[in-house]
């Protein structure tokens, strides 16, 4: 008897990531890959401008904070290459309000570091889908 294949809803979808953390983002592609998502990891700001030009995506997600190109800039950059990409910015504690300037810069949405795996989930499907509205 054939048995069904569950494909993830998440499953065409391509997402670029944007951190400069290496065990986070080692550890969030390995869960992302195993939901069945696309991942290109990149550990810079400038990488992930080189990503962008070099690709396309459903969604960015970004850290606000690192070393080479913060993510404001980042953003800014991603928003001249591809304006209707969605990007999620990921923030850690006490930087809420560099997400909010990022919302204002054209950002989809925000979430805090650590994030949980389902809520970032539920945000890149939703905006994949809606690549023109906020993530609920």
């Amino acid at each position: 008897m054939p048995t069904a294949s569950r494909t993830s809803p998440l499953a065409a979808l391509h997402v670029l990531l944007v951190d400069d953390e290496q065990g986070f983002v080692d550890v969030l592609t390995k869960r992302l890959r195993r939901r069945d998502v696309a991942v290109t990891s990149v550990l810079s700001g400038k990488e992930g401008v080189r990503a962008l030009r070099g690709g396309s995506y459903d969604v960015a997600v970004l850290d606000l904070k690192m070393e080479d190109l913060d993510g404001i800039e980042v953003l800014k950059i991603f928003k001249i290459l591809d304006p209707a990409m969605p990007v999620i910015i990921l923030t850690g504690h006490g930087s809420e309000q560099a997400a909010r300037e990022g919302l204002a810069l054209g950002a989809a949405d925000y979430l805090m570091k650590p994030c949980d795996l389902d809520e970032l989930l539920n945000k890149i499907g939703a905006l994949a889908r809606h690549p023109g509205t906020q993530a609920a």
